[in-house]
């Protein structure tokens, strides 16, 4: 089914370098704080769609999902990401423990199960997905989530602050 659709991606920067011919155990442990974060930020407002190695894809279903509204999601997906990014330490006085990019994006995608027999899975497909993907790519070192120009005049005035 067709239906608005907030995605949100999360993605270690140079995560695969890091960890290039390094410690596998250190890696899982590095990807399993950061699973944890993103948990603890985005459930159970987002449902956590896939863990794509050091990578998080969540879903916000304004018409399907919890007590939120259409016109209030893109500002509680930028409040997570903001959040999701303070978690894994990019506040004033600190390091983070990870380098991290996350993209923001709000439209209309297909939202269901994809696949047949051994391959199935519930899913969001849609150029709303493929915008919000390259928001957390690094175009820069920054602490800021990505918000694409679709989802920036959802947002509230004050949502720069």
């Amino acid at each position: 089914m067709k239906a608005q659709t907030g995605i949100l991606f999360a993605d270690l920067r140079g995560f695969t370098a890091r960890f290039d011919g390094g410690d596998p155990e250190e890696a899982s442990q590095v990807l399993r704080r950061f699973y944890r974060c993103a948990e603890e930020v985005l459930f159970p407002d987002a449902i956590i769609d896939k863990l794509i190695g050091d990578e998080v894809m969540a879903l916000y279903l304004p018409e399907l999902w919890r007590d939120y509204k259409r016109e209030e999601t893109p500002a509680l997906m930028l409040e997570h990401a903001r959040a999701l990014l303070r978690a894994v330490g990019y506040t004033s006085d600190g390091e983070p423990f990870v380098e991290m990019g996350v993209g923001i994006d709000f439209g209309e995608a297909f939202v269901g199960n994809i696949g047949q027999r051994a391959l199935y899975d519930f899913t969001a497909v849609g150029d709303v997905v493929n915008t919000a993907s390259q928001g957390r790519r690094p175009v820069a070192r920054s602490s800021s989530p990505s918000a694409s120009p679709r989802s920036c005049p959802r947002l509230p005035a004050n949502a720069s602050s």
